[in-house]
């Protein structure tokens, strides 16, 4: 009886560490050709403000363009791209700053 119990829960045993080692080894070399991949590409997002429920306005920077990006549940549409010279940084929602909306105006022009 009790080697039946044993015989019954040991392949048990084995399956379950099996799936295990198998998750470990995905979920570790799975991250690593997520992190090589992204290599050399410089995106940030600066700043993203809600204007209706599901719907967005973000400012991306990426490597040396500025893109303004309408957001929404089915797309994303591109509103407004700036170049950027590495000594123009543009950083949002610092104190001391511009926001978000004056520089949206400066570069829109609007006083």
């Amino acid at each position: 009886m009790f080697f039946d119990t044993i015989r019954m829960l040991l392949p048990l045993l084995l399956i379950t560490a099996l799936l295990g080692g198998v998750l470990w080894f995905i979920r570790r070399y799975s991250y690593q050709a997520r992190a090589n991949q992204n290599l050399g590409i410089d995106i940030k997002v600066l700043s993203s403000k809600m204007i209706l429920p599901k719907k967005y306005i973000s400012v991306i920077k990426v490597k040396d363009r500025i893109l303004v990006l309408g957001v929404s549940e089915g797309s994303i549409n591109l509103l407004k791209e700036f170049d950027v010279s590495p000594e123009d940084e543009i950083t949002f929602n610092e104190p001391g700053k511009e926001n978000f909306i004056d520089v949206f105006k400066k570069n829109l022009n609007f006083k």
